[in-house]
């Protein structure tokens, strides 16, 4: 497993939010949190780069290994631990400049400045988001002229340059018309090959799309896990067997 989750609890104020939870995320598979809005899918993704430490009124208790690091008692530096994974969110934020600089952002704070070599990375990190024909005649334009799809490829691109091992995309197409959202779901089946990817999602369809193993949660806890195939042909629990037949969302 690339990523191992055990005991995890967080609590905001009073509110127990994730409740005893242990998971498995296997390496180079699309891993789906799946279940209904306001149940934690988004809570425990952001405690995988800690960006729960934002918070000052969250605590966190449990372990959250990747690969032999226990990411919540380490001395690591938080900044290289997130560069491990990329994070996409429901909406896309390119930066506030250039097509180009959005994507040379991660190389040039990481020390790495050598214009012929930025150059490099630059093109092949849109090749590989599928954006590159769409944007090399006016890599100098900013970012915000792009449409949305292409916003958040760029931002996967952006994410992609820090060569992280980790995807973490949060309802990545909530905010994108059907072939953007395609195109997003098509590239995530392609970079399974280099990354693990996890991807939080309320959209059933979607899901069986993509996940090779999912996560079924509600209220706060996980609820079933295991192989995509298994959880939609032949799922064990009561709750899991109502939400996939759409009894709530």
């Amino acid at each position: 497993m690339k990523i191992k989750i055990d005991n995890l609890n967080l609590h905001i104020g009073k509110q127990h939010i994730l409740k005893n939870i242990r998971a498995g995320i296997p390496a180079n598979k699309i891993t789906v949190i799946l279940g209904p809005s306001g149940c934690g899918k988004t809570t425990l993704m952001k405690s995988m780069n800690r960006l729960t430490d934002l918070y000052p009124d969250v605590r966190v208790t449990g372990s959250i290994w990747i690969d032999d690091t226990d990411i919540l008692h380490t001395s690591m530096d938080i900044t290289r631990l997130r560069q491990k994974m990329g994070l996409l969110s429901q909406r896309p934020y390119p930066l506030p400049m250039n097509i180009f600089n959005n994507v040379s952002y991660g190389l040039r704070i990481s020390g790495r400045r050598n214009r012929a070599m930025l150059r490099g990375r630059v093109e092949h990190y849109l090749q590989e988001v599928g954006l590159w024909d769409e944007v090399k005649d006016r890599l100098k334009d900013p970012a915000s002229r792009l449409s949305i799809g292409q916003q958040q490829r760029l931002c996967l691109a952006r994410g992609l340059a820090v060569d992280p091992e980790i995807i973490l995309a949060d309802e990545p197409t909530s905010a994108l018309d059907p072939i953007s959202s395609q195109t997003i779901e098509s590239k995530f089946v392609e970079l399974k090959q280099k990354y693990t990817i996890v991807l939080v999602t309320h959209i059933l369809r979607q899901a069986k799309r993509l996940a090779d193993h999912v996560i079924f949660m509600y209220l706060g806890e996980i609820i079933e896990q295991g192989p995509a195939a298994q959880i939609f042909e032949d799922p064990k629990e009561e709750r899991t067997k109502s939400y996939l037949k759409g009894m709530f969302y």
